[in-house]
This record gives C-alpha cells, structure tokens and sequence, in this order.
C-alpha cells in the first residue's frame, strides 16, 4: 500500500497487516519503487552481498545470517544459512504475501541444497498468520552440522533446524562465543542457560580447564553433549540438568568459584508489560554471579529482550553489583555480530545487549 502525509504526498510503501498492533511496515521511501518479485531479488541480492562481497561459497560448512528483516529492507524475513541449508522465517504479512518470490530468488542467489521453514514465532500470530513449518525446497532436513571458528580454532555444532530454538541456533552471539571461550583459557568457566553449549564448546576447545553447563532442556543438553562428542572435547565438561535460578544458589551455597562466568538466558520481557518482572530475574541471576566469581573474574551477562533497552540493563546489573558488595568494571559492551546489522531507523533491531565485566580484586 501506499502513505501518504495529510497532505496527499508521498511518504513510503508498506505492507498492511490489519490484525498487527503494526498496520504498516515499511519496505521502501522511494516512490519510483514497485514492490514484486524484481524488487524482493534485489533486496536479497543486496543482502547476501552485504555478507559475501565476493560470492557466497554454500559448501565450507560456514553459519551466518543473511537476511536480517528490517535491517536488510525486508521486514519480517529472518534467513539464516547453515551450511548449504537455508532456514527462513517469514513473520510478517507483507513477507507472507512474498513467499513464493522469496524461496525461488533465495535458490537462484545461494545454490542451496534446502530450504525449511520455521515460521513457528509467537509474533507470526500476532499478524493473524497460522504458524508454518518444514520443507519449502529440496529434500526434508532435520539436522546440519556447521563449523564456526573461535580464536582460530574450528568449533563444530549441530545444528537441530526442525525443532531448536528460532532458527535452531544463536547465530548472533558467533563473535561473542569466540571472544568470550579465550578469556576462559586455562580457567574455570559457568555457563548458565548453556542451550546446546555454543559458550561451552568454544571455551573447551581454546584451553578452557574445566566448563560447568546449566539448562533446564534434556533435548538442547543431548545435543550439548553430541557436540562436545563431535569436536573430540570430553574432560573438562560438565552438563547439569536443572533450572538455572536453582543451579546458581546451589553452587552458591557450595562456595564454588568460576574465573569466567556466562549469562545468556531467554528473552525475559517479551513485551513492555512484562519489563518489571524480566527486570527482577535479570537482577536475581546477576546478584548470585557475581556471589560466584572470582576477584579479577570475568562475567559476560546478556538479555535479548527488545522491551529491555540498554541503559535499564546496565542499570539493573549496576544493582546486582551494588546489592552483591562488589566492585565491578565494564571491559566491554557487546551485541549481535556484523551479520546481524542494525539500521538507524529501526533501533529495536539492537536487541541483543551484552555487557563484559570483571570484579575487581
């Protein structure tokens, strides 16, 4: 559809979804545009030349989203590349009425051998979308195995793309697996809500002398532990089957001691509503690590809740800290990865927050 101002000129194209609390989101501001399947393969082309300048070469078993919906001017389409498979998530009505031009532009770009789908997000159902899953080209995939290199070293995962969280992997947290494993060289590390240990594989394989990993999932830790199978790693690893809340006041309570601690939990407040009690299970989990590290340790803490911004979060540790008696310093603010871009006029993209921070001695 077209918006126009009120006084009849032009402003943008955008597609209406007239069940969204969204009724228009915009895929382009210039009125010389036509929105159809040419302009849906110029869009991805850009996209996919955004990540592989010089031609993407589907078969080195490398992992990295492609399409990052608004960030690459298609909203709603998330498609992240895993190996020579695709995942798409198509989330939005304007990207559901480009379904068809999307798969067939997406097998022309890339060669892949399949795509499968896994539009089974909460927010689909907000845009009066029934959720979809499985086999859109090529033969049906349940799971792939990707290779992602921390600090030199391969790492390789597999990867569950038919029933695993979102695409089936946290793709955005590639650079911060690999920065964050080197500082547990040779320490030891805990890793809460560990999923199918992405954290813990990377800090195994750069010399990590012993790994705590928590999760309340048996299936995400049964791939953990397949994962930890398939890069050699055995020793150092230790899986707990458990809720994290629990986990963390148990080691507590057993004066344990970790030189690197990671929280990476699931997306607390997933809406505005509910900012007061993510806010409260942020701080809880934050007050207890900081009880568990070491002077001159390391914490990397995360929320991926878009309703939570940046500064409430560094606010809600700062807490943590204070109510914890220790001193703490920021080493770093850390985000999703360059795969993952983040467009000044769309800042809810930025929702991955991290902060790096060592207890000072």
């Amino acid at each position: 559809m077209r918006i126009d101002d009120d006084a009849g000129r032009f402003r943008a194209w955008a597609a209406f979804s007239p069940q969204s609390r969204i009724r228009a989101r915009v895929w382009s501001w210039a009125s010389a545009d036509r929105i159809d399947a040419s302009f849906i393969e110029g869009r991805l082309e850009a996209a996919i030349r955004r990540r592989y300048p010089h031609g993407i070469a589907i078969g080195d078993g490398a992992a990295v989203r492609l399409v990052n919906a608004e960030a690459d001017g298609l909203p709603g389409l998330v498609v992240d590349r895993y190996a020579d498979v695709l995942v798409i998530q198509v989330l939005s009505a304007g990207a559901e009425r480009w379904r068809g031009a999307i798969v067939e532009a997406l097998v022309r770009q890339t060669g892949c051998r399949a795509i499968h789908e896994r539009s089974d997000a909460e927010v689909r159902t907000l845009e009066g979308l029934e959720p979809r899953t499985g086999a859109l080209h090529g033969p049906p995939v349940a799971e792939i195995v990707v290779v992602e290199a921390a600090g030199g070293v391969p790492c390789r995962y597999v990867v569950d793309v038919a029933h695993g969280h979102k695409t089936g992997f946290y793709l955005d947290q590639a650079a911060n697996r690999a920065r964050i494993g080197a500082l547990a060289a040779g320490g030891e590390m805990l890793n809460c809500f560990c999923y199918t240990g992405g954290f813990s594989i990377a800090a195994a394989m750069q010399g990590a002398a012993r790994v705590v990993s928590v999760d309340s999932s048996a299936d995400a830790l049964a791939i953990a532990r397949r994962n930890a199978a398939l890069n050699g790693l055995s020793g150092p690893l230790e899986w707990l089957e458990d809720d994290v809340f629990r986990s963390l006041r148990n080691l507590r309570d057993a004066a344990a001691r970790f030189d690197v601690i990671v929280l990476d939990p699931p997306k607390f407040a997933p809406t505005a509503q509910s900012v007061e009690r993510a806010a409260r299970a942020y701080k809880d989990i934050n007050l207890v690590a900081f009880a568990l590290l070491k002077p001159g340790g390391v914490l990397a803490t995360f929320s991926c809740s878009g309703a939570i911004e940046r500064a409430l979060f560094q606010s809600i540790v700062a807490g943590a800290a204070e109510d914890a008696g220790v001193e703490v310093e920021i080493v770093d603010r850390l985000g999703a990865g360059p795969d993952h871009p983040v467009v000044l006029a769309f800042p809810e993209g930025d929702y991955l927050k991290g902060l790096l921070l060592r207890r000072r001695a």
